[in-house]
């Protein structure tokens, strides 16, 4: 069973492992090797630390997490969301900043469980619409994000990762009131 709650600090280190395994096993042959080789979980959870304690309001991270059978809590997938990025902190449209499940507990409701949980939360905090950015390459999650709703809006970004220019669409979809 899958549950959802907020990210707390003592979640870093589990969300960064689950970050840097995600990008490794998503973006294999879409991304340069080394820059997925140079990724190091203990600079990003430094760097998550600085981002969660920065976005303390602004930014909602969320983690997905399942019981073992001690009754401890394992995270086994992280999101984050916020106002769309360069729209006032108002606006009505949010964003979907991230993403990722454990690549072992892919398929198991986590990445569904966290995508419902950020669509109500955003709607809960006034936003009409939610977008995110997916690689043009990464067919398995826009697939993913097509049965969660999303449909590409036609923006379309580039973004370089090690000298290697990589297309991004955006996606969008609508949300209704709760």
């Amino acid at each position: 069973m899958v549950g959802v709650r907020g990210m707390v600090e003592g979640d870093v280190v589990a969300v960064s492992a689950i970050r840097v395994a995600g990008w490794r096993a998503a973006y294999a042959g879409l991304v340069p090797q080394s820059y997925l080789d140079a990724m190091d979980v203990a600079e990003d959870s430094a760097r998550r630390r600085a981002l969660l304690a920065a976005g303390a309001g602004r930014v909602r991270n969320l983690v997905a997490v399942e019981a073992a059978g001690d009754g401890a809590e394992h995270v086994v997938g992280w999101a984050a969301f916020g106002p769309c990025r360069g729209e006032p902190e108002d606006s009505a449209t949010g964003e979907l900043y991230a993403l990722y499940v454990r690549p072992d507990r892919i398929g198991t409701g986590a990445g569904r469980a966290l995508t419902a949980a950020v669509i109500g939360q955003a709607a809960e905090h006034g936003r009409r619409d939610l977008v995110l950015w997916v690689l043009a390459d990464n067919s398995r999650a826009r697939r993913f994000y097509a049965r969660a709703g999303f449909s590409p809006d036609g923006s379309e970004a580039t973004d370089t990762y090690d000298g290697v220019p990589l297309r991004e669409v955006r996606y969008a979809r609508g949300l209704r009131e709760l």
